[in-house]
């Protein structure tokens, strides 16, 4: 249940349910007093009738009369008045309600006679009195009701007792319905977002599927969302400070050689014009590579970044493929190995020339590496529809998924000796290589090139992914999307 529909709730309850009690408690006295007004009623009824046998003769009436009987009726609950026809009193039997001195005006003399009327603390009743056919006085009978008094008063505070007794119920479980609803899960938000901020463990609990368990879930959300990115930085800084210590030690071999051959050049030992150029063109090589691996340094560091875009331009696939795929022969033919080629693209492409060169460069730079004098490298660049798979190896039909539409798939495949399978997961890493030997370091590049790659399609909007089985060969697959007719990638 919402908090909000749940604090309505409470708050009709708090308000009807008192009123709701009161009401019934307050019908039930009310019929109880109905019940006893009737027994009572009965019971005066019985009483004055006796009173009104003695009281009703002329005699007491008279000026200085004894009226010693009618002195024998006084009890408590009985008060008696006698009026002579005037309203003047000739006798009280209690003083404190009537003095002996009052006497009643003609209209208060002769209203409700005959009538015995109820009052809350007693019964009344006024008759005339005659001796024949004239008027000598009047009698006041007051029945008093202490009793119905003090049984009404007893269950006055009965109900008094039961209404407070049921609001504090009712408000201890408003209590600790808004404590078990509200402040207890609100102060245990609030601990667990202390030590978060500690960086102590944080234990989750059930979130519920109110406001406060929404924002018990967005917090785990957003605390799982900052120790992720505190792990990614934390890894990231970890590959960076990995990544500087390999770049320098990758840095200090060609420096050093640099630096010897340069002195000897320097130097004023007789050297050869052959030697002499041998040592110019060394020199130039090791700074160029040199120059390579920073220029991949700066590359990695740039795609690592989410604010960096490269700039896309739409392209004819089927043009820029054809030229992407050519002017490898002849570093094949260099090293006796057979390339095929294959291009079979339709459709405009968004890319960036350059990255997608240095795409092409790095992975058939790998697959020239790998291949062995004799052996075999495929190259194609195809649709979806028009995949080479005849020249695929099997376990790559197998394992890849090339079914994906409006794509196109940048494929190289090469024969040797393969990558081992606890191996293969860690080839787009950072630096590292499947071939663990630093003495060949040189000849290879700072081992950017797959996370290059990998980080260059994500910009594109594709990926890439590579296969290997040792003792087979090694075959990447890179995935574009082409555009649609409105100028979108699909």
């Amino acid at each position: 249940m919402k908090i909000k529909t749940w604090l309505l709730l409470s708050y009709f309850i708090v308000m009807i349910l008192p009123l709701t009690a009161a009401y019934v408690l307050f019908v039930w006295v009310q019929a109880y007093h109905k019940d006893l007004n009737v027994e009572e009623y009965v019971q005066k009824q019985a009483h004055l009738q006796y009173l009104i046998s003695v009281l009703d003769d002329p005699k007491w009436y008279e000026i200085n009369a004894e009226r010693a009987q009618v002195e024998k009726l006084i009890q408590p609950q009985v008060s008696i008045v006698l009026y002579n026809r005037d309203g003047v009193v000739l006798y009280t039997s209690d003083r404190l309600r009537v003095s002996p001195q009052f006497s009643l005006g003609r209209k208060q003399l002769y209203e409700n006679l005959y009538s015995l009327q109820q009052g809350y603390r007693a019964y009344g009743y006024k008759q005339p009195v005659f001796s024949g056919p004239e008027l000598v006085g009047f009698f006041d009978i007051q029945l008093s009701r202490d009793e119905w008094v003090s049984g009404v008063s007893q269950r006055g505070w009965l109900l008094i007792g039961v209404f407070i007794g049921l609001f504090t119920l009712i408000y201890l479980a408003v209590v600790r319905g808004v404590n078990r609803k509200l402040n207890s899960r609100l102060t245990h938000l609030m601990q667990q977002m202390t030590a978060f901020a500690k960086g102590e463990t944080v234990q989750e609990l059930p979130e519920g599927k109110d406001e406060i368990g929404q924002l018990t879930g967005h917090f785990h959300k957003m605390r799982r969302q900052i120790e992720a990115a505190r792990k990614k930085l934390a890894q990231e800084q970890r590959e960076k400070e990995f990544m500087i210590a390999a770049i320098s030690h990758d840095l200090k071999t060609p420096l050093m050689s640099i630096c010897a051959y340069a002195e000897s050049l320097a130097s004023e030992q007789e050297l050869s014009a052959s030697e002499r150029e041998e040592y110019r063109g060394i020199i130039v090589e090791k700074a160029n590579h040199m120059k390579q691996m920073l220029d991949d340094l700066l590359m990695h560091t740039l795609l690592q970044s989410p604010t960096y875009e490269i700039e896309l331009v739409e392209v004819d696939g089927g043009e820029f493929f054809d030229m992407l795929v050519s002017d490898y022969e002849l570093l094949c033919k260099e090293k006796h190995i057979q390339l095929l080629v294959r291009s079979d693209v339709s459709g405009n492409v968004r890319v960036n020339p350059n990255q997608m060169i240095r795409v092409a460069n790095n992975l058939m730079s790998n697959a020239l590496r790998h291949t062995k004098t004799g052996m075999r490298i495929w190259l194609a660049a195809a649709s979806s529809d028009r995949l080479p798979m005849e020249w695929l190896f099997n376990f790559v039909k197998e394992e890849a998924r090339l079914d994906t539409p409006d794509s196109v798939f940048f494929i190289v495949q090469n024969e040797g000796e393969g990558i081992a399978p606890d191996k293969l997961p860690h080839v787009f890493d950072p630096l590292y290589q499947a071939d663990p030997a630093r003495g060949k370091q040189a000849a290879r590049g700072a081992g950017l090139g797959l996370s290059i790659t990998r980080r260059i399609l994500e910009k594109h909007g594709g990926d890439v992914a590579i296969y290997s089985k040792e003792n087979i060969g090694t075959c990447v697959i890179c995935r574009l999307p082409l555009m649609n007719e409105e100028g979108e990638r699909t």
